[in-house]
């Protein structure tokens, strides 16, 4: 059993204007030391999923489990997953500036986190572990920085301070949350080295949630592609790169710099929006969006099925199996089997 088990999953909000369908039967598992990367544009699920898991959701209807080891996150109460966040599970939310309290010291918010959830360790000591983990994220002087205020530190280095603060109680699995957004390219790079530095190091389980799949090139292990709610293609990093199936995966490549998904350099951004989640399309809900719409892609949403020959791969999508990858023969398939119907 892997270390985060999560079937069927369903999370909903009831509004004024109808029922927001956040996520829509989401499945997905994590081992310890491997890293699941969730990857859509804005609105397609990724962050209500997790965000529901951990019970930060309190207004939203939710249906399906999440067995974390041997317990269903979803069946506990609120003072029982408090236990859980922060202790067992850590999360690393995009903006650290909205996450640090601004007026309290940086080294005093990581020591109330490791005495909350350990009474008995002394101040003194708590202070001790803070220093510590400010060191081994790569803040300079941690002895001094300890007893600074989030303002006083760049961008990068706050989003250093939230992972040392994710892994002050030795986490089992951590859920970064765009980690990466807010940052120049430069400090992207070296906080996702970092992430996968401290993974390695501790064989923590990581999910990772971004809207760019450039991010994830080097770092995860799994895929899931999220559209409307919806899983739409999951694989390995290496097949989903080089073989997607998934037009929306096409495209989400294609809007890579340098990709080789982008034709002669130039990007080629997926057109439209992403639909409501309160009227979602009919059948594929990608097909307003999609070059290789055939009739029946309004009519039935396809399942999530196995792509031939690909054991791990699994895509929602009505296009023939073989039609993988950014080859030109995967290109003549797609477009064969939209004139075909």
């Amino acid at each position: 059993m892997s270390l985060l088990e999560v079937t069927n999953l369903h999370v909903s909000f009831p509004t004024s204007d109808g029922v927001v369908q956040a996520v829509r039967g989401l499945s997905l598992a994590v081992d310890r030391g491997k890293t699941l990367a969730i990857v859509g544009e804005s609105g397609s699920g990724k962050t209500v999923s997790t965000q529901a898991i951990l019970g930060l959701t309190p207004d939203a209807d939710i249906t399906g489990t999440a067995m974390f080891e041997d317990v269903d996150l979803l069946k506990l109460d609120r003072e029982q997953l408090r236990r859980i966040r922060g202790a067992e599970i850590s999360v690393v939310f995009q903006d650290p500036l909205t996450s640090l309290h601004p007026l309290y010291k940086v080294g005093w918010q990581i020591e109330e986190l490791i005495r909350v959830h350990q009474p008995d360790t002394s101040r003194a000591t708590a202070r001790k572990r803070a220093v510590e983990l400010l060191g081994l994220v790569g803040i300079p002087r941690p002895d001094r920085r300890v007893d600074d205020y989030p303002h006083q530190f760049s961008g990068g280095m706050r989003q250093r301070a939230m992972i040392a603060m994710a892994l002050a109680l030795n986490p089992k699995l951590i859920v970064a949350d765009e980690p990466t957004t807010a940052l120049d390219a430069t400090v992207q790079a070296q906080i996702l080295e970092l992430i996968a530095k401290v993974q390695a190091e501790f064989d923590i389980a990581l999910i990772l949630i971004t809207h760019d799949l450039g991010v994830v090139a080097g770092i995860a292990d799994e895929v899931m592609v999220m559209y409307a709610g919806l899983v739409v293609e999951r694989a390995d990093r290496r097949t989903l790169y080089y073989r997607p199936h998934h037009p929306y995966t096409k495209g989400l490549l294609e809007s890579i710099p340098g990709s080789t998904g982008a034709r002669e350099g130039r990007l080629r951004p997926i057109p439209g929006s992403p639909p409501s989640l309160i009227a979602i399309p009919s059948g594929c809900a990608f097909h307003p969006r999609c070059p290789y719409a055939m009739p029946v892609c309004p009519a039935e949403v396809p399942p999530l099925t196995r792509v031939t020959g690909d054991t791990g791969h699994s895509s929602a999508c009505w296009l023939p199996h073989e039609a993988v990858g950014l080859t030109e023969e995967a290109e003549a398939l797609r477009l064969h089997a939209k004139e075909g119907t």
